[in-house]
């Protein structure tokens, strides 16, 4: 069920005329939840300030109480516009302290309603905390505008909020115009297009929100869910088996389309489990919707006075529907043993064949970076090694889809796949998920969209094989990338910087104008760049290739790996947040997953010929010198890694390609002329120096 907007809203004019009382019970009668009497005096408590501070500007603007921030999942307490100015307040009527946490909060919202508002765009944005026990000398009214006329927060209690309305509206300048009530409302009412975080994505469809409340509307991504569930509806009805693959740019949003069915036929009554072989997004997603589940349950307890739930109690419900792949595939090859080339289940082990025990507990199972899964020799050697089986007959996309295929009435399989972004040995691509239908499943119905075989991830004689199954949907295929909502041609720009195609990057570049792009010799002036574009709880942090060793001059340690939840999830209190700039990540923990700003550190495994038209590859042997990497596939995997890399910043990155060495003696490994010809190439693309 979509949230309302908003709980109550009126004129200034209004609201000063109206009883207390009528305005709690229209709060009330507008909130989905119970309420208790902690939050009803709050609210009397606000409606009782802004009554006393308000009425200057009885004609000039409007408010609205509870104002929906579906992409955070929560409500701004109240926000007030007053001459085209925008003020959101954010409450703390039992704290006397401005609080770090209650200052990102407010600065959220706003940047929020700035980058996702359409009526925003436009508009000065005053965030103002509002500790109403806080002492007159710590309130703080210190106009400080961003270039985008958001401004930091003011800080206040009750006894000056009225100080925070004038100064800003004195200093402030803005366009005089003359109040009017319907084009207040248009603003309140204006089109919301978010571009969450695949972390704030998955909380908010957690929390019941619907893929429409949290992402741009209209798009790829709705059209997509749509077709899906369609496509379960039909195989439910009709006792059919499918698979359906969806494809799409990188930050696209598969996996939100994966997380968004999971969740959606979860809430349906219908069990659903999204799996993923990505370790570390796994394991992230779910300590963050854990994370989330307890916040909430505490909320609810209080109210309904009973104990709230345990972080292990939270984690299981959790993980009924999100789950690493191979425990999956694992669960089911309890009870089965090879025989003839297939597997089949141990006689007498189950009463029958159709035991719930051997047949899946999900007909609906989405696989995500379906490309990554397991070939059939590296699943054989994973097996004989880890599980004691010899000789096992499977790819492991074969072996998924004939966990499916024990259903026996009805089964989906959803592929999400992405491209370009291989950096594993032993993956078995496309092919092997097409073939493996042709062989063993030439029941089953195949979704897919024709750009499979146009972008060349599927070659024209694979999908002969299995063209009598084929249903084209091409709604099934994402053309636009919402990872950066600054610029949806940020992937575009790094595959035509990694394609060596300088003009071609160098024309991209000039369309990022709300995307920057800086390069540097000095990890100092990044860290500094970083914390001085990021706001509230915008997160920054270090990046760089797995084979990046020379880094370690610098101070980057690619063999130190750090705990990447608390990389991704802890705030900037934590030195083991991301935004302490003392970790690093590398590609194998942040596929999948994304930040805000980022600073990728370049070192000399990737580095240019002398001529600047070729790549040259090298990995790090024995601390004393660089080697050639020589196979092409694992160079194609390092050209991934700095794919994977340079694409996971949402708003903005920096380039840091350090000097070299050139002492006496010198550092072999770390010649200069390595890292000037890799910064010279990025500087003639076009890519600002600081």
């Amino acid at each position: 069920m979509a949230a309302q907007r908003y709980y109550y809203s009126d004129t200034i004019s209004n609201f000063l005329n109206r009883s207390n009382e009528e305005i709690i019970g229209k709060l009330t009668l507008a909130s989905q939840h119970d309420i208790n009497d902690d939050t009803s005096n709050s609210w009397l408590e606000e409606v009782e300030i802004l009554k006393n501070v308000l009425t200057p500007y009885n004609e000039r603007g409007s408010l609205y109480f509870e104002y929906n921030i579906p992409r955070m999942g929560r409500r701004a307490d109240v926000i007030v516009v007053i001459d085209e100015i925008v003020f959101i307040l954010e409450f703390k009527t039992a704290g006397s302290r401005f609080t770090h946490d209650a200052i990102t909060q407010v600065w959220d919202y706003a940047l929020d309603l700035k980058n996702f508002q359409e009526g925003s765009l436009e508009r000065i944005i005053v965030p103002v905390l509002v500790a109403t026990l806080e002492r007159n000398n710590n309130c703080d009214f210190s106009l400080n505008p961003f270039k985008d006329n958001v401004y930091e927060p003011l800080r206040t209690n009750a006894n000056r909020l009225c100080d925070a309305f004038s100064i800003s509206l004195e200093n402030i300048p803005h366009p005089k115009i003359e109040h009017s009530d319907d084009r207040d409302d248009q603003w309140a009412k204006s089109g919301y297009e978010p571009t969450p975080t695949i972390i704030e994505a998955a909380i908010a469809l957690y929390e019941e929100n619907t893929v429409e409340d949290i992402t741009k509307h209209g798009g790829d991504i709705d059209k997509a869910s749509a077709e899906l569930c369609n496509i379960i509806n039909y195989c439910r009805k009709n006792n059919r088996k499918a698979i359906c693959f969806i494809t799409g740019v990188p930050g696209a949003g598969k996996t939100l389309i994966g997380l968004n069915t999971a969740i959606d036929q979860f809430n349906r009554g219908e069990k659903a489990v999204y799996l993923s072989g990505n370790f570390p997004l796994v394991e992230v997603l779910q300590e963050a919707l854990t994370r989330d589940y307890i916040r909430r349950d505490r909320i609810k307890a209080r109210i309904e006075s009973r104990r709230a739930c345990t972080k292990e109690e939270a984690k299981s419900r959790v993980k009924a529907f999100i789950q690493m792949i191979h425990h999956y595939r694992d669960l089911y090859l309890e009870g089965t043993e090879v025989v003839d080339n297939e597997i089949k289940p141990i006689e007498g082990y189950f009463q029958s064949h159709a035991d719930k025990a051997y047949i899946p507990a999900e007909h609906v199972a989405i696989f995500d970076e379906a490309q990554r899964a397991w070939t059939g020799d590296e699943l054989k050697r994973f097996m004989r090694e880890k599980k004691g089986i010899r000789d096992f007959p499977y790819s492991e996309p074969e072996y998924l889809i004939s966990c499916m295929n024990r259903q026996l009435d009805w089964g989906v399989v959803i592929c999400l796949v992405g491209n370009g972004q291989a950096i594993n040995k032993g993956e078995a691509g496309l092919t092997e998920w097409i073939e493996s239908i042709s062989r063993s499943f030439k029941d089953w119905d195949v979704y897919m969209s024709k750009y499979l075989l146009e972008s060349g991830d599927i070659k024209k004689a694979e999908l002969e094989l299995i063209e009598q199954q084929l249903k084209p949907r091409e709604d099934l295929h994402l053309k636009m990338s919402m990872r950066s909502f600054r610029s949806e041609k940020v992937s575009i720009f790094v595959n035509q910087l990694l394609a060596l195609q300088r003009d071609e990057a160098a024309e991209t570049l000039k369309e990022l104008e709300n995307y920057p792009i800086v390069i540097t010799r000095s990890l100092d002036k990044a860290k500094q760049w970083l914390r001085d574009h990021a706001r509230g709880s915008e997160r920054y942090g270090l990046l760089a290739s797995s084979k990046a060793e020379r880094l370690k001059a610098i101070s980057i340690n690619v063999r130190y790996q750090p705990d990447f939840v608390h990389w991704f999830l802890e705030d900037d209190t934590d030195i083991r947040s991301s935004n302490a700039l003392e970790d690093t990540l590398t590609e194998f923990k942040v596929q999948g997953l994304e930040i805000d700003w980022a600073c990728v550190a370049w070192d000399a495994d990737l580095r240019l010929n002398e001529n600047q038209t070729a790549w040259q590859h090298y990995q790090l042997r024995s601390g004393t010198k660089w080697q050639n990497i020589n196979k092409p596939i694992n160079q194609q995997y390092q050209i991934n890694a700095y794919r994977v890399l340079l694409t996971r910043a949402r708003q903005g990155m920096i380039i840091v390609v350090p000097n070299g060495d050139n002492g006496v003696p010198p550092d072999e490994t770390r010649k200069p002329e390595w890292y000037d010809g890799i910064y010279n190439y990025l500087r003639s693309i076009g890519i600002e120096e600081i």
